[in-house]
């Protein structure tokens, strides 16, 4: 082995500190396009190559290894302060453990390495070795795609490359990094307007960049923008559109690094002004008032028109990540399966395709611009519908030009708009497509000058625009039945609330006119009584919505600052409100918009003060603050009278009751609430206390339609929902729905709905054969059976659903909303609760959908293991595999 002198790795040091530096001045003098800062990032990765090169000959390592750079590095474009990945590869006969001079030369290179001033990350391994690695973690299988050749045996180098090129399942591959970008997504909350964004791993950052080359390079579909281009996968446009972002996100991401001299990737406060007046910004300062009329609207911060910058980058990164990830699986859909997909016709102008909305031609809104609105109107009524496929999203990129003043004046459309906010679901959804399509802020002039408008204050952590959104999402929570124990309070007003899209179109223009001078709730009541005179709403609804708006920040401020046990503050805010109607849509209205501003803001004692607020204000204007839920007390007294008729004894039904949270009653029937508690309390009046009551099962001939009614009250279990599952799969039964509860008291509380051929003739038969057969399942223990192979029915193979499994956590992070569709098939359910069984999930709440050949699932989880990422993984790539069945 050479000996490395001091002088020399001195020497190597300040070479590569003097060349670092010119790079970095040339960096802050930059203003150039995509070759410009992709030449100097290529200009310090051949820096980085040279100095390691000398070090890896100054090491005198054998002639057999090879020097090999991965990951970002890899790609031959290094940013100032990131890691500089290596990977050591030696020949297969070659042990570290049974060589000391190997060792002490490969740590002499590592320790030249970090003294010649290179922040390195290195690992050891053989070809074997890797593939093993990466076979296991598809971190480590990204970063091999991606290595290149620095030093030492090239042909040890090409066998590496080889095989994990051979090693790599372009389907699993893709699966993988999209179940990833998913799960970084949700840790940056699912937005690229938060305030203080990560420029490369946050949404519509370079990562969702490079996963569609990662994607593409393993799909063997192309390296390059260009090369997706020319196989049809991007068109020009995009290509443009592409480079130009790219070299945006990578010119502020290097800026970054160089202003902080470390590897920072979030835009933080204490940075974005540097940054602004680094790419040539300049603060906008409001006027004095002796100054002649320079409106306030007009002053902003430097900083501000950076990240609007940023944002509008992101947006559309956001789109074209969107927009060829979809391609991509499309043309590998169909390498795999060699003919189209098949296609499923809505009307006229759209098409389903593999569970996405497809419109017929690409030049469809060129044609009739009003069915770029009634794209997102299908998109909520068409179940099954999970997002729109490349074709469309590439024609909505299209069309933006044409969607003007006349486009937004057209009767036609103001119909479409006001049809999709008074949809009875879909509506966050839909709107949020709007919104990351440009469609939104294009047809609803004044939203669009929220779109990345930023929030300097210490409460609101999104851009105005994603505030409004996240209120109206938080709105629409309010009465879905799946979320009513997120704000059981809340729940039970949006129960009694008979037009929903008031308080939409409330959430969508309470901070409108936030950014445009003067006092924001004044302008957004003007904005919005404009909006209602345009689309033809009632003039009561129109003055209703114009208060919400106006007030919005009553409320709040109220309960926050002012004496609540004053009874004249209590009367002067019940003057204000006028009655009780504006009272709950306020409150209604104020608790989503604090919990929009922040996760951190809301807490239990701003609840606590809105609440007490809303109650003592009812109690002026004469109405029932003790029982808000008008539907559910009804249901509730339908009930009782049910009861009565079966001689229950007086209050009986309150010992379960207490148990039973907003979201039972919610969710079931009177008849179903009086069935449950006939039964329920009989059982827990006969039980030994001491020792709990046993399971409980009653069937009856559903009252709805065919089938079987099944009733099961016992003792919650990591895995009941799976054995009741496993026994009407063994027993021959289609579970067709299923409405699960967890009582307060730790018991499951589950209503199912199952069929069978042989029902009609033997209903009484088959009611006792479940009443006498499911107890034993329930309480019996040993491992879970294996589920019953079912045949695939003709049509199902023939127009196969694409599985899907979303993961969410509540606003509170203690539990999971998982979200699954596929093809129905006998035991599917039953294979899905084994899988969430062996991973030790615990259900909450089961929404059981069949809809024909289709089944859509939504359950209410909760475990320790959803919190960690490799768990979540796990467990998502189970569901998938039972979901996509034989």
């Amino acid at each position: 082995m050479d000996v490395v002198t001091p002088s020399a790795t001195n020497a190597l040091r300040l070479q590569y500190r003097e060349g670092k530096a010119a790079i970095l001045e040339r960096l802050a003098q930059l203003h150039g396009g995509a070759r410009a800062i992709h030449a100097l990032l290529r200009r310090l990765s051949r820096l980085t190559d040279q100095t390691l090169k000398a070090l890896w000959r100054q090491a005198g390592l054998p002639s057999g290894f090879a020097l090999v750079a991965v990951g970002g590095y890899g790609r031959g474009e290094l940013f100032p302060y990131s890691d500089v990945d290596v990977l050591v590869l030696l020949p297969e006969n070659v042990r570290l453990e049974a060589s000391a001079d190997i060792r002490a030369a490969l740590e002499c290179f590592i320790s030249r390495c970090w003294d010649a001033g290179l922040e390195i990350g290195s690992s050891v391994r053989t070809v074997d070795e890797c593939l093993a690695e990466a076979g296991a973690d598809v971190t480590v299988q990204t970063a091999l795609l991606e290595c290149r050749w620095i030093a030492g045996h090239r042909a040890l180098f090409e066998q590496l490359a080889r095989r994990v090129g051979e090693s790599i399942d372009p389907k699993a591959f893709w699966q993988a990094k999209k179940l990833e970008m998913r799960q970084r997504h949700q840790k940056y909350e699912n937005t690229p307007y938060a305030l203080e964004p990560n420029c490369k791993e946050s949404p519509g950052g370079l990562r969702d960049l490079q996963i569609v080359l990662w994607i593409a390079k393993a799909a063997g579909l192309g390296g390059s923008w260009d090369e997706l281009a020319q196989r049809g996968l991007a068109t020009r446009l995009e290509v443009r559109q592409l480079k130009a972002n790219e070299a945006f996100l990578s010119l502020v991401r290097a800026r970054l690094h160089a202003l902080t001299g470390r590897r920072e990737d979030r835009l933080v406060f204490d940075v974005q002004t540097a940054l602004a007046e680094s790419f040539g910004y300049k603060a906008i300062v409001a006027p004095d008032t002796n100054a002649r009329i320079v409106s306030a609207k007009k002053a902003r911060r430097a900083s501000e028109a950076l990240m609007r910058r940023y944002y509008w980058a992101a947006k559309a990164v956001t789109q074209l990540n969107r927009i060829l990830l979809l391609n991509i699986q499309e043309r590998m859909a169909s390498d795999e399966r060699g003919d189209p997909v098949p296609l499923q016709p809505i009307n006229e102008r759209f098409v389903e395709k593999a569970g996405m909305l497809e419109v017929v031609s690409d030049d469809l809104y060129l044609r009739e611009p009003q069915a770029i609105l009634e794209t997102f109107l299908i998109y909520q009524r068409t179940l099954g519908i999970k997002g729109l496929s490349a074709r469309t999203l590439r024609a909505l990129y299209n069309a933006r030009p044409i969607m003007n003043a006349a486009f937004r004046r057209d009767p036609v459309n103001r119909q479409t708009f006001m049809a999709i906010l008074q949809q009875p679901e879909g509506i966050t959804h839909a709107l949020r497509l709007m919104n990351e399509t440009s469609v939104l802020g294009r047809y609803l002039w004044v939203f669009r000058n929220t779109v990345g408008q930023m929030q300097h204050d210490l409460f609101h952590v999104y851009t105005v625009d994603q505030h409004i959104l996240m209120v109206l999402r938080n709105v629409r929570r309010f009465f879905i039945p799946e979320h009513a124990h997120e704000y059981p309070f809340c729940a039970q007003l949006a129960a009694g609330w008979d037009k929903p899209w008031l308080l939409y179109v409330a959430a969508l223009f309470h901070d409108i006119a936030k950014g445009r001078g003067g006092d924001h709730s004044t302008l957004g009541a003007a904005d919005v009584a404009t909006f209602a005179r345009q689309h033809g709403i009632a003039r009561a609804d129109a003055e209703l919505i114009q208060f919400l708006v106006a007030e919005h920040l009553t409320m709040s401020r109220i309960a926050q600052k002012e004496d609540l046990s004053d009874p004249d503050v209590i009367a002067a805010f019940a003057s204000r409100v006028g009655s009780e109607r504006r009272l709950t849509g306020l409150y209604l209205l104020t608790v989503a918009d604090i919990r929009g501003t922040s996760p951190k803001v809301w807490n239990a004692w701003k609840g606590k003060l809105l609440e007490d607020l809303y109650r003592a204000t009812v109690r002026v204007l004469g109405g029932a603050a003790a029982d808000p839920g008008a539907e559910i007390e009804s249901r509730k007294r339908e009930a009782l009278a049910t009861l009565a008729l079966h001689a229950l004894p007086h209050q009986a039904h309150k010992r379960l009751w207490d148990q039973l949270d907003v979201s039972y009653f919610m969710r079931h029937s009177a008849d179903e609430i009086a069935w449950h508690t006939r039964h329920v309390t009989r059982a827990l009046s006969q039980a030994d206390m001491a020792e709990g009551v046993s399971a409980v099962v009653r069937a009856r001939r559903s009252l709805v339609g065919e089938g079987l009614q099944v009733l099961v009250y016992a003792r919650d279990e990591a895995d009941l929902f799976a054995r009741i599952c496993g026994y009407f799969d063994a027993a021959g039964f289609s579970i067709q729905d299923a409405k699960v509860h967890t009582t307060r008291d730790g018991y499951a509380l589950d209503t199912f709905q199952v069929i069978t051929t042989s029902l009609a003739e033997h209903h009484r038969e088959l009611i006792a054969l479940v009443e006498n057969e499911l107890p034993a399942a329930i309480t019996t223990s040993g491992p879970l059976p294996a589920p019953s192979r079912a045949r695939l029915s003709r049509r199902v193979r023939s127009f196969p659903v694409t599985p899907r499994v979303e993961l969410q956590p509540d606003d509170k992070g203690q539990h999971w909303l998982l979200s699954v569709s596929a093809s129905d098939r006998n035991g599917l359910l039953y294979s899905i609760a084994r899988v969430l069984a062996q991973h030790h999930v615990n259900l909450q709440l089961a929404k059981i959908t069949t809809l024909g050949e289709r089944v859509e699932d939504t359950f209410l989880i909760s475990g320790p293991g959803l919190h960690d990422y490799k768990h979540q993984a796990q467990m998502t790539t189970d569901l998938l595999a039972v979901l996509e069945g034989p």
